[in-house]
């Protein structure tokens, strides 16, 4: 089977509880190790603190899995694994592989198995570099999932993902903001679709969503606190990308250059942030889904309203049956 649900998630989903769909090239491709396995651990026990279940999601040995284990979080965080975007990632299973799973990824595994809400730290988009453009905006097209975010990454082209977004038909909803987040800062200049000032005004929207038949996903774009000076981290942004086009580098060499020296040139200080608004981002997610759930629960079983016609939290996911292999708990 290629994708697998832990038996923890899917008896949740069979209950109608809430919960939050995690993804993992935060721990394979994000922070260096030990800080890696020490942030995976406090995201979920962020999301469960706020009363949902966390669902990590990630290729083990070429199975799409949904739900891990410590024991899998610490193997994530210890070995070299990929990165698995859409593009790549039916080949990284049939080689048997491990990797982390981006945000498109991990969008299309939440919506298969039947999950409402995933936080993530910031979407890709639109780079700098022509042609270069992150699968993420076409999965934030096509899988109805919230989707809570700092807006998208600070190294890309922000205004062209956005601009990209909206012609994507993706509505970017501000969290208490009427401008999109800035990822390492609080907030840009981009004013966002519609505010919403509570998880359950983002429910809400998510239910219209599906009355409406739109396939897209929810963006939650929630600010953080404190963030980096915009002033300054446009400077450390100028710096990096000056480097980079002067060593020659392109495609998928970009980013985590980009990455590795704003750390450098910010003292640690974007990791910090970054760490910050994951958490942030998984708290609120938590308390989505906790509006979703508990609005599902409130209908009939056999009611065939599109919100609540399977009994897990999306009204999209595809039945997928809990696979009879083990896995530690």
């Amino acid at each position: 089977m290629a994708l697998y649900v832990h038996p923890r998630i899917q008896k949740a989903l069979e209950q109608r509880q809430p919960v939050v769909a995690l993804e993992s090239t935060v721990i394979t491709h994000g922070l260096p190790r030990p800080h890696n396995l020490e942030l995976a651990l406090e995201l979920e026990a962020t999301v469960r603190k706020a009363g949902a279940e966390p669902a990590t999601i990630a290729v083990l040995d070429g199975r799409l899995q949904v739900g891990l284990s410590e024991d899998d979080l610490t193997r994530l965080a210890t070995e070299d694994a990929a990165k698995a975007s859409l593009w790549n990632v039916a080949a990284l299973v049939q080689a048997g592989t491990t990797a982390g799973t981006t945000v498109a990824t991990t969008l299309h595994a939440a919506q298969q198995a039947g999950i409402a809400v995933f936080a993530t730290g910031g979407i890709g988009g639109v780079h700098h570099e022509a042609f270069d453009e992150s699968a993420d905006l076409h999965a934030l097209a096509r899988y109805r999932v919230v989707v809570v975010c700092a807006g998208a990454k600070s190294i890309l082209n922000v205004t062209a993902t956005k601009e990209r977004l909206e012609t994507l038909g993706v509505p970017i909803l501000g969290y208490q903001s009427d401008f999109l987040a800035g990822f390492h800062t609080p907030l840009t200049d981009l004013p966002v679709s519609v505010r919403v000032d509570s998880p359950a005004e983002v429910a809400a929207c998510y239910f219209a969503q599906g009355a409406l038949g739109l396939p897209h996903a929810l963006l939650v774009s929630q600010p953080v606190t404190p963030g980096i000076d915009a002033d300054v981290l446009r400077g450390w942004l100028e710096q990096a990308h000056q480097e980079a086009h002067a060593q020659g580098l392109h495609g998928h060499a970009v980013t985590p250059f980009l990455l590795a020296r704003l750390a450098e040139c910010s003292d640690g200080q974007t990791v910090q942030v970054n760490r910050q608004l994951l958490v942030n981002n998984a708290h609120l997610a938590a308390h989505i889904a906790t509006h979703i759930a508990d609005h599902v629960t409130s209908q009939p079983a056999s009611s065939t309203s599109p919100a609540t016609s399977v009994p897990s939290q999306s009204e999209d996911a595809h039945p997928v049956p809990t696979s009879s292999a083990t896995s530690s708990t």
